[in-house]
């Protein structure tokens, strides 16, 4: 059974930090793009970060650039999340996906793969 869990949401102030990780179990994603997303209160869920399968590509949302960075580790088939200078629209539970598509030409868009995480909750006081 894949899984995917992510870890390290909590309650921050405005300008704090937080890294999230992502764990997943029973396959391996090495070879597949890995990627965040959030869903804010009474908003649809949007795309924050993507990273290729060996790191060496990585995109980002406008919101977030500057601001959050996304890396992976292969040998403990996990991805994170640093989300620094945060502020309260970073508000919203963030979710890991795997094995999504890449497009290259367009823009480096991320298409979402089937598998999700149950999501980690982030709030951002003001």
């Amino acid at each position: 059974q894949v899984q995917l869990v992510e870890t390290g949401g909590g309650l921050v102030q405005t300008g704090g930090s937080l890294r999230l990780s992502c764990a997943a179990s029973g396959r391996t994603f090495s070879n597949a793009n890995m990627a965040w997303f959030r869903r804010a209160p009474g908003e649809e869920r949007e795309f924050v970060a993507v990273i290729n399968s060996n790191g060496g590509l990585k995109s980002y949302a406008e919101s977030v650039k500057g601001r959050f960075t996304i890396s992976r580790d292969n040998a403990k088939n996990s991805v994170y999340l640093q989300l620094n200078s945060l502020k309260p629209e970073d508000t919203a539970v963030y979710y890991c996906n795997a094995a999504g598509a890449l497009d290259y030409r367009n823009n480096n868009n991320y298409y979402a793969g089937a598998f999700w995480g149950q999501g980690t909750q982030v709030t951002v006081s003001s």
